[in-house]
């Protein structure tokens, strides 16, 4: 199954947290914050405005910053994704 978003929706996948600090303190599972960092999986045709197409920003394979919050978590073939629109995406990671 595939995930196709609408409009300037974007599928995201999270990129894994770091399980240790720079100091080397192994984190449990309760005490990783939640990523920001996530990878672009799929992306909208655009959203249209005033008649006209406007074309998205992100493209699949980007790494990208969203806000800490932002989305819908979704879970298809055993796999977690989240659904955000592109205006919730707040950088891209180069």
């Amino acid at each position: 199954m595939q995930i196709k978003p609408l409009s300037n929706r974007v599928v995201l996948k999270n990129v894994e947290a770091e399980e240790t600090t720079k100091s080397g303190i192994l984190l449990t599972g309760t005490a990783k914050e939640k990523p920001q960092m996530s990878c672009v999986v799929a992306v909208g045709p655009g959203e249209v405005r005033d008649g006209a197409l406007v074309p998205m920003t992100v493209k699949v394979g980007n790494k990208v910053i969203t806000s800490k919050y932002s989305g819908t978590e979704v879970k298809l073939d055993g796999e977690e994704y989240i659904i955000v629109k592109e205006d919730d995406i707040l950088a891209i990671v180069e």
